[in-house]
């Protein structure tokens, strides 16, 4: 199985730690004073110092898509873990956690938030991962 490799921009290690180790339940591997690796469900992820960027969006099945934004695929039962944690944490829905393309090719759940530092995020999950290319 691959695995990703990502780095992103965060303005404030202390509230991505709060956010990705707290929020997210990620465990933390090394760090220095500029960033931070984190176990994102099995996959490399760094946070690093670093300014914000803007941010644009793409009309997805009536929603306004955040990009550029990243996430994981996660069985069903992990998707609805992970967004009730977010909600017990309070976490602002860029797009509530819904059932996108309901009975077409590529059903998927889907939720998008941001990081404290302004990155989309976007975690979904397929009933059957037959369906992640489909087209």
């Amino acid at each position: 199985m691959g695995r990703f490799h990502l780095a992103v921009p965060v303005d404030d290690l202390v509230a991505a730690r709060a956010f990705y180790g707290g929020v997210l339940g990620c465990p933390q591997g090394r760090s220095s004073d500029s960033w931070v690796d984190w176990d994102l469900y099995g996959h490399q992820f760094v946070t690093h110092l670093a300014p914000r960027s803007l941010a644009h969006t793409n009309p997805v099945d009536g929603h306004d898509v955040p990009v550029p934004h990243f996430g994981v695929l996660l069985s069903v039962p992990e998707f609805q873990a992970l967004a009730a944690r977010l909600r017990a944490a309070g976490t602002e829905f860029l797009i509530e956690p819904y059932l996108r393309f309901a009975g077409e090719p590529g059903e998927q759940w889907t939720m998008f938030f941001t990081d404290p530092a302004g990155n989309a995020l976007e975690f979904k999950a397929f009933a059957d991962d037959t369906q992640v290319f489909a087209t």
